[in-house]
Formats: structure tokens, C-alpha cells, sequence
């Protein structure tokens, strides 16, 4: 590839990152505005909220078990056509959860959504990974934010449709605008050429390692599967995951529990609006900004930091829970806290297994968001309904920050230094070797 080839192409990646983060604001509402619509749908179909949760349970196994899947079709056929055909699938998830009239249909038409969310999600955060090696937790974390950032922009028209035509339409109209959306953002989606890398990529390489421990060779996902590290980092995105999305799935119940739903504040929006918009906001931008301090402080020791400050702030909002002001900034606090983990988990994945594969690698770690769904929605509701009270659940996601924490710095992180090092000692030998053998044979041929 010449000179002006690989200029041009570094130009190129980022109107792709303008395409990804468009098509990912697009998907948000699936999961993010979920809550919106939990109370509704109770009434409605008259079921339990736990019975209604088990839907954004199905929603994230399907948008995280096919994600493997997604991602490797994405590498076979490219990002375009897969996201083009993802896109009536984001369509028809919402539209069909208008329509449905049981709680069957209702899981049907999310899972479809979520495969959908799954095949954009995949796409798109793969292309920021391959595109963006020299700066990877801030253009994963740009892209990841924007999944985060997206309902921050359409909370309040979709609170404002349910209350005034039902949760009906604005299922079905929203749907179809993310449907189209993405669809639009998917013609301009495409990965780089194998051989491509940035502007001075080998001396730009050297300098990120010495803050960032990078892969000196690519690993397929089989042999990631035989990785210790993969499954202590799959442990860890498990446990924060599911602190996270019980906020997430559980934000509307828990503020009818305390009459948050009704209590106006600034601007006469109610404490739920604005801890949405709150919420959605931080957690976004929380992604971005871990992304590049993780670059800059190594991704370990970023982890072990955010996931201390999510524990402090869910034990903060344990303690103050019934005053609305402190309940709108300490949840806010928890998300801008819990968004991180879409930077770094994903920028860690490729850091240790290369980049060739990080797309599938990926895909598989992302499964682990669908095992901490069913202990952070169901299971929440589960644990609520036996004590009747909200703080064992708070709890319980403080002892998982906590833990996902020590892990982090305590075992993950020398792991990975001897890793790189083994890895860097082997090719080292390998050089030492090729250089032997080339004496050697220049030998024999002056003779």
C-alpha cells in the first residue's frame, strides 16, 4: 500500500466513526428506554414486572448469544450488508413489541430487536477497534458512548408519546425512525484493508506501549478460549455488567417504589425524567473519556479506579434513596461509572488478543452482558420481591464492583505483564534465530 493510499485511508476512518456512532445512537432506545415502558406493560398485559423483565432478559441473551455469530459474519461478508439487514431487524423489535397483546409475543418481537442491536453493536465497535489501533479506548469508548448517549436524546419525546398516545405507538414510531436511521448509517460502513495501519504506525506502536501492554501476535478465538486471562476478564464484565443494567431494567420500578415517577423538580420534569436524561448522558460520556484516560493510565488500573467509584456511589444511594435530589446525582454518579466497561473491556480484549480477530474475539467476551442480565433484571426482581425492599440489591452490586475491582489489579494485570513479556522474550529468540541461520548460510556460500 503506498504512501498517499495510507493517507488517504487515515482520512477515511473517521467519517466511519461518524458512521458508527450514528447507527449506534439509533439502537440505544432498545435498552436504554426499556424502563419507560416496564409499568405500562404490566397493566397492560397483566403480568408481573418480573414476567415483563424476563423481556429485556431476552432482549440482551439474544443481542450478546449471536453476537459471536454477528461478528464473524461481519468479518466474512462486511460490516455494510450485515448492518443493512440489521437494521429491519431493529424495526420490527420495536414495532412488534407495539403490537403484541401477550407476554410470548412481546419476548419474540425484543429478541428479534436485540439480535438486530447485536449485529450493529458487533459491527460497529469491531470497525472502531481495526480503524483505530493507535487510539482504541477513545474511539471504542466514542462509539460504545453513543449506544450509552443515544436515548439522552429521545427520553423525553418518548416519555411524552406514552403518556399522550400510548406505550403502543411510541413503540411502533420510534421503531420504525431506528429502523430507518440505521439503515442510512449501515452505506457507509466498511472495515480497512488487511495491510493497513496508521501514518508511522511502528513508531506511533512504541510509544503506546509503554502505557498501554498491546499483543505482539494475533490469537483466534480458539486459542483465546484457552486463555486464563479471557475468562478472568469475562468474570469481571459479568459481575459490573450486572451492577449496571439493574439500574438499567429496574430504574422506573424503583422510582414508583419511592414515588419518583409523580415528584417534579426543575422545570416541573418528574425525578424519573431526569435521571434518565442524566443517566444517559454521563454513562455515554463516561465511555470516551475512560477510553482515553485508559490509554493513558493503562486499562487495569482505569478498571480497578471506576469500579470502585460505581461501589461508592451505589452505597451512597443506598443510604440517601428516598431524597430525590441526592437519588438523581448519585445515580447519575453510578452510570457515569458503570460506562466504562464498554471502553475498556472491548480495547482490553484487542490490547491481549490482537486486533485480526478482536471483532469475533469480542463477540464472545459480549456474552458475558447476556449471563449478567439474568442476575441484574429477573433476578433483581426476584431478590426485591423476597425482601421487599430495593438495598439487598444495592448491596448486592456493590460486593460485585468490589470484587470485579480486586480482580482487576490483584490478578488480571501481572497476568497480562507476563504475558506481553513471554511474548516479547519469544520473538526476541526468533529474531536471534533468523540471524544465525542467515550467518550461517552466508557462511557456506563465501565457502
Amino acid at each position: 500500500m503506498t504512501e498517499s493510499q495510507n493517507t488517504d485511508l487515515g482520512a477515511a476512518r473517521w467519517r466511519q466513526l461518524v458512521a458508527c456512532i450514528i447507527a449506534m445512537l439509533a439502537v440505544a432506545n432498545l435498552q436504554y428506554a426499556w424502563t419507560l415502558f416496564t409499568t405500562d406493560l404490566t397493566r397492560s398485559l397483566n403480568a408481573s414486572l418480573k414476567a415483563v423483565q424476563w423481556t429485556l432478559t431476552f432482549f440482551v441473551i439474544a443481542q450478546t448469544g449471536l453476537f459471536p455469530i454477528n461478528a464473524y459474519l461481519v468479518e466474512r461478508f462486511g460490516p455494510r450488508i450485515i448492518v443493512a439487514l440489521a437494521s429491519a431487524l431493529v424495526g420490527v423489535g420495536w414495532i412488534g413489541a407495539g403490537l403484541a397483546n401477550s407476554l410470548p409475543a412481546l419476548y419474540v418481537s425484543y429478541s428479534i430487536g436485540g439480535i438486530g442491536a447485536g449485529a450493529v453493536y458487533s459491527a460497529t465497535i469491531g470497525i472502531a477497534m481495526k480503524w483505530f489501533p493507535d487510539r482504541r479506548g477513545l474511539c471504542v469508548g466514542m462509539v460504545a458512548g453513543s449506544y450509552g448517549f443515544g436515548t439522552a436524546l429521545t427520553v423525553y419525546p418518548i416519555e411524552h408519546m406514552i403518556k399522550s398516545s400510548g406505550y403502543q405507538s411510541a413503540f411502533i414510531f420510534w421503531g420504525a425512525i431506528q429502523g430507518i436511521v440505521v439503515l442510512i448509517a449501515a452505506q457507509f460502513l466498511r472495515m480497512p484493508p488487511a495491510s493497513w495501519a496508521p501514518a508511522n504506525w511502528e513508531a506511533i506502536k512504541a510509544k503506546v506501549q509503554r502505557k498501554v501492554q498491546q499483543s505482539s501476535r494475533d490469537y483466534t478465538p480458539q486459542e483465546m478460549l484457552r486463555s486464563g486471562s479471557f475468562y478472568m476478564l469475562y468474570l469481571m464484565m459479568t459481575l459490573v455488567t450486572a451492577s449496571g443494567l439493574m439500574m438499567v431494567g429496574q430504574l422506573k420500578p424503583i422510582c414508583v417504589t419511592y414515588g419518583f415517577d409523580k415528584y417534579a423538580l426543575f422545570g416541573g420534569f418528574t425525578v424519573l425524567t431526569l435521571t434518565l436524561l442524566l443517566n444517559q448522558v454521563l454513562n455515554g460520556s463516561a465511555r470516551p473519556f475512560f477510553g482515553w484516560v485508559s490509554d493513558h493510565l493503562g486499562r487495569y488500573d482505569t478498571m480497578a479506579m471506576v469500579f470502585i467509584l460505581e461501589a461508592v456511589a451505589i452505597t451512597a444511594l443506598a443510604i440517601f434513596v428516598n431524597h430525590p435530589i441526592w437519588f438523581v446525582a448519585l445515580s447519575g454518579l453510578m452510570f457515569f461509572a458503570w460506562g466504562d466497561i464498554y471502553s475498556l473491556f472491548p480495547a482490553a480484549i484487542a490490547d491481549i488478543f490482537g486486533s485480526k480477530h478482536s471483532t469475533t474475539n469480542y463477540g464472545i467476551q459480549y456474552t458475558s452482558k447476556g449471563l449478567g442480565s439474568i442476575l441484574a433484571l429477573p433476578g433483581a426482581a426476584w431478590l426485591e420481591g423476597a425482601t421487599g425492599s430495593w438495598l439487598p440489591v444495592f448491596w448486592t452490586a456493590v460486593g460485585c464492583n468490589i470484587i470485579a475491582a480486586a480482580l482487576a489489579v490483584l490478578w488480571l494485570k501481572p497476568r497480562v505483564a507476563r504475558l506481553i513479556k513471554q511474548q516479547a522474550a519469544a520473538i526476541q529468540n526468533e529474531d536471534a534465530t533468523a540471524r544465525t541461520q542467515e550467518a550461517v548460510v552466508q557462511t557456506v556460500t563465501a565457502k
